[in-house]
Formats: structure tokens, C-alpha cells, sequence
């Protein structure tokens, strides 16, 4: 007896056929040929009863919800009464927002209402710009332990062509919970590999990865290698990818000329251009000293311009950051020092001692998608930990949008950005706050999310007794 090849692509599946590979038909009535062509097919369709069974399964054990996206904006909307937190001006006392087809148009204590506007009283009310998470798997990871809902990592070390948006699932049960804690904008990043990708802007609400995308192509994602036996080898793969590249940009520059024949088109290449003419910046996650250090030489070698993403020990480089002018998006503060001889506070603080030191900065989560909703509590833990508040909600409104470069369209309130904002009861970064509503580009949100739902089930259940 032999095993078929299918039990090398599952395991736990084992086909079992004769020496003269013969098989029955569904109705017992003739004997055929097992060809390769066959046990390929029964393979396939193995693998997919295994799928939709483990969907099934899925499906049985999660509380149903469902977030249908809102409908887009009909006519003017005023919120007028509240207080108005611009981020990138004053704050306004009992003033008024207005909007109109998803943008912002009028902002201030006098604001002429147009008569067919709908008037929302937001009196006693805060209104903040929609929070923006700078380091997010949202819409490209959803459980962990299912590898079909993980959808992080390429083939290879080098995607430099690989771009997050398209693969972005707006029914991530993950949105919700976002949007309802007041994160609005993710910037959904790839990992894996060298260099994994390029992060997108989306907005989460939307029918479709088109309807919610921001801005593509934010960043190239470079995961710095970690100082080991095998560093040199690595950076050196990764200095051949940019020479490679530039090689390639002046073959298009000598074709578009005219002085050179037609060349073969490298996706990979191609998508390097743009960071190495300075349209676009190189996002680096470096933590160590050592990354940090290099990966500035490497920028300043290469003229790309640089973010450092992560920069768990950029308080020790801080001054060289502000004078190659880098900013850093700083993930992980809700986290435990890494070094044994550390302070417990050594994340915790270092918003503070960047803002002291005059270093541009962001602040955002862990990057995993069922924590984004987690990112007010990050920024909110610096502030107990010498960040000024004011500091603390800029970290994760316009300082993320500035860095990122989508500050023309969020981050803060201001005539001619998109209406994606909050309306709460107090500082968003505070436990005790309630995002109460939520605009996305006009848009009213749905606040009811799966947390939600299962508090309000189980709330019901107490009640009873």
C-alpha cells in the first residue's frame, strides 16, 4: 500500500490507495484510473471541506455581529455648543463644527448655519480629531491561532512591491472596537521578511478596502536586522537591494531619454523609486541603540528620509535624532523594560524624555489589530509619567498625521480636512472617557461593537437575577 502526496500537504489527512492506483466512482459502478490529476483534485477539495468546516466552526463559537459601514453624509451637519479641541490651534469654549459632503467647512464660536443643516447640541460635550494608530495589522490579521485570517507576511525577504491596502478585510471584527475607543485612522503595516512591504492609511468604515483607504503607499517597512553573527550579511543584503534599485531608476531615466533600449520591468525595483527620489519616506523598526545608530548612517548614505519605528532606546540618541531631524513613532509604552537594570518605568517615560529633548514623535500601539483599541491608554500612560496631556493627544492625532504625511486630510480640526472626529465627555485618553459619537469624513458611526454587544448581553443576564 502507498500513501498518496496528499498526506504531505495535511498530516492529519490519509488517503490510502492500491499498488495499481485504482479507485471506485461515487456510484460503485466503475473502476478508474488514480491519476496524479486525480489525487491533486481530491487534495484540494480535502482541504477545502477542512476550510469551510473550520469557518463553520468559527462562525458556531463567535457572538454574531455584524457592523454594516454608514451611509455617506446627505447634508450639512453642525455640532455646536461644545468644546472644540483643534490639536493644531486654540481650544474653542461653546463653539461650533460644521461639515458638509465629508469636510470640514466652518469651525469658531460664529459660524453661519445653512438652513437645511442638521443642528446637533453638543453642549457640555468635547470634540477631539479621530485618533490615528501609526503601526497597525488592522484589516490583515484577525485570530492569531487561524493562519487563514493572518495575512502579514509575503514570500521572501524583500516585497518591497507589496502594499497592505488590497489585502485589507473591512469585516475585521477589529474595527469596531477600534473606532468606539476613538481610533479612527490605522496605518495598516506588513511584517516579516527584510523588507516586508509598504504600510497604508485606511479609515475604518467602508464597504471596501477601496472605500477605506486613506493614502497607499505610505512608508517602505524595513525591519532592521538585530545585532548578531549574521548582521554584516544582512545589512549588506540590504544595501544591494538600494544600489540594485538605483541601477534599475537610471535604466527608466536613460529609456524615458531615449538613450538606452527597452528594459525588462522589475516590480520589486520599480516600487523602490519613489523612496529613493524622496517622495515617500523609509520607515525603519529599529529598537536597540545600535539599529537606531546605523539605520541613521544608512539614511543619511542612501539620501532617503528616515522614521524609526519602535526607537526603544531613542532617548539615549535623542539629540542625533534632532539634528537629522528623524522623528520617531514610538510603539509599545504599556510595556516592561527590556534590560534587568532598567527602571520599571524606562517605557513608560520615554514620551516625556523625547518631548524634552525636542524630538518629533508619534505614539502608537503594539501593532497587534485586537489591541489597536488599546492606543488612547498608551498615549494616556505617558502622561502619568511627565508627558504634558495636551503633548499626549498630539501624539496620537496630528504629530501621527504630520509624520505619516496625511495631516491634509486628519489629526487635527481645521477648514478643508476630512470630518473624522469625536464627540466625547472628556480627555479620549482617560479610562473614565466615552467616545459618545464618532464621524468618519461625515459619516455617523455606528457605535455599537462586539464588546458592546457582549457587555449588553451579559448585562442583561445580572439583571434578571
Amino acid at each position: 500500500m502507498k500513501k498518496s502526496e496528499c498526506n504531505s500537504a495535511h498530516p492529519h489527512s490519509e488517503i490510502v490507495i492500491t499498488e495499481n492506483k485504482m479507485k471506485m466512482t461515487q456510484s460503485n459502478t466503475a473502476i478508474l484510473p488514480l491519476t496524479n490529476q486525480t489525487v491533486s483534485a481530491m487534495c484540494s477539495r480535502s482541504m477545502v471541506l477542512m476550510a469551510a468546516l473550520l469557518i463553520l466552526c468559527m462562525v458556531m463559537i463567535t457572538p454574531s455581529f455584524a457592523q454594516t459601514p454608514a451611509p455617506a453624509q446627505e447634508r450639512p451637519i453642525a455640532l455646536e455648543g461644545g468644546t472644540i479641541h483643534t490639536i493644531s490651534g486654540d481650544v474653542i469654549q461653546n463653539g461650533t463644527i460644521l461639515f458638509e459632503d465629508g469636510v470640514i467647512t466652518a469651525v469658531g464660536t460664529i459660524v453661519d448655519v445653512p438652513n437645511d443643516a442638521e443642528r446637533v447640541d453638543i453642549s457640555g460635550k468635547q470634540v477631539y480629531p479621530g485618533l490615528i494608530d501609526g503601526y497597525s495589522r488592522m484589516g490583515i490579521y484577525e485570530i492569531g491561532a487561524v493562519g487563514m485570517t493572518v495575512d502579514i507576511n509575503e514570500q521572501g525577504r524583500i516585497n518591497p512591491n507589496a502594499t497592505t491596502h488590497i489585502a485589507f478585510n473591512p469585516e475585521s471584527r477589529h474595527i469596531g472596537t477600534a473606532r468606539t475607543a476613538g481610533v479612527l485612522t490605522a496605518v495598516t503595516t506588513p511584517g516579516g521578511g527584510l523588507v516586508p512591504g509598504q504600510s497604508s492609511a485606511m479609515m475604518l468604515d467602508g464597504w471596501s478596502w477601496e472605500d477605506m483607504l486613506l493614502k497607499g503607499s505610505l512608508g517602505l517597512i524595513v525591519n532592521w536586522p538585530s545585532p548578531g553573527d549574521e548582521y554584516e550579511d544582512e545589512l549588506m543584503e540590504l544595501r544591494d537591494l538600494f544600489a540594485n534599485a538605483r541601477a534599475y531608476h537610471k535604466a527608466v531615466e536613460a529609456e524615458a531619454a531615449g538613450n538606452a533600449s527597452r528594459k525588462e520591468t522589475d516590480s520589486k525595483l520599480e516600487a523602490m523609486i519613489p523612496f529613493l527620489e524622496g517622495d515617500r519616506p523609509v520607515v525603519v523598526e529599529a529598537n536597540e541603540l545600535r539599529q537606531i545608530q546605523d539605520a541613521i548612517t544608512f539614511a543619511e548614505e542612501e539620501n532617503v528620509r528616515l522614521i524609526i519605528m519602535g526607537g526603544r532606546d531613542a532617548h539615549l540618541v535623542a539629540a542625533h535624532l534632532v539634528e537629522k531631524e528623524v522623528p520617531v513613532i514610538i510603539t509599545s509604552v504599556l510595556d516592561a523594560p527590556d534590560r534587568d537594570w532598567q527602571g520599571y518605568d524606562n517605557r513608560y517615560s520615554l514620551p516625556a524624555k523625547l518631548h524634552d529633548a525636542g524630538v518629533r514623535f508619534a505614539i502608537a500601539g503594539g501593532s497587534s489589530a485586537p489591541y489597536t483599541f488599546r492606543l488612547p491608554y498608551e498615549a494616556g500612560a505617558a502622561i502619568a509619567y511627565g508627558l504634558e496631556s495636551d503633548e499626549a493627544v498630539r501624539s496620537v492625532t496630528l504629530s501621527a498625521a504630520e509624520i505619516l504625511e496625511i495631516e491634509d486630510r486628519v489629526g487635527s480640526l481645521e477648514v478643508g480636512k476630512d470630518a473624522t472626529l469625536l464627540i466625547t465627555n472628556g480627555n479620549p485618553l482617560e479610562y473614565s472617557t466615552k467616545i459618545e459619537q464618532a464621524y468618519i469624513q461625515g459619516r455617523k458611526i455606528d457605535m455599537v461593537d462586539a464588546h458592546r454587544e457582549l457587555y449588553e448581553k451579559f448585562r442583561l443576564k445580572v439583571d434578571r437575577q
